[in-house]
């Protein structure tokens, strides 16, 4: 009998397309790996039963990343997120979501294709909570793609 051991989905890494350094990999959470096809209704002539389903182009939601909040001269992102918010430069770029297991390689890839920053947001300033800061990146990106690493 085969040991079946299913990954665990704390353990992963960021990897933007930017020459970003070591601190732009490590994120609270990444959400956002979805996929899903259009169905385009088809109706027969003589068929009043049911309609035809036929899959139609993919779609793919926001890859939203939460992490503790760096300040700007320490990361390439946060760089990347002003010139599109501040400049209006809006740079798309290729990134990798890795898990990684337990000897810290990558065992699964997302590729994310054509990824620019949508929204920017941070956390709540509130004294009453003990709380590291956070920002939340949210990219559209056009698809992504598994590869077994």
């Amino acid at each position: 009998m085969t040991n079946y051991h299913p990954m665990v989905g704390f353990h992963f890494r960021v990897t933007f397309g930017l020459g970003a350094s070591e601190l732009d990999v490590n994120f609270q959470s990444v959400a956002g790996l979805d996929a899903s096809l259009d169905v385009e209704t088809v109706r027969e002539g003589g068929e009043n039963r049911y309609e035809h389903g036929l899959p139609g182009r993919a779609k793919y939601a926001s890859l939203t990343l939460k992490r503790g909040m760096l300040r700007n001269e320490q990361s390439d992102v946060t760089k990347w997120c002003v010139e599109a918010f501040k400049n209006n430069r809006v740079t798309p770029i290729d990134l990798e979501v890795a898990l990684l297991g337990e000897d810290h390689t990558a065992r699964v890839v997302w590729k994310v294709i054509h990824a620019w920053p949508k929204s920017w947001k941070f956390n709540e300033l509130n004294a009453e909570r003990g709380e590291v800061f956070l920002e939340t990146l949210e990219l559209q990106y056009n698809r992504f793609e598994v590869q077994d690493a």
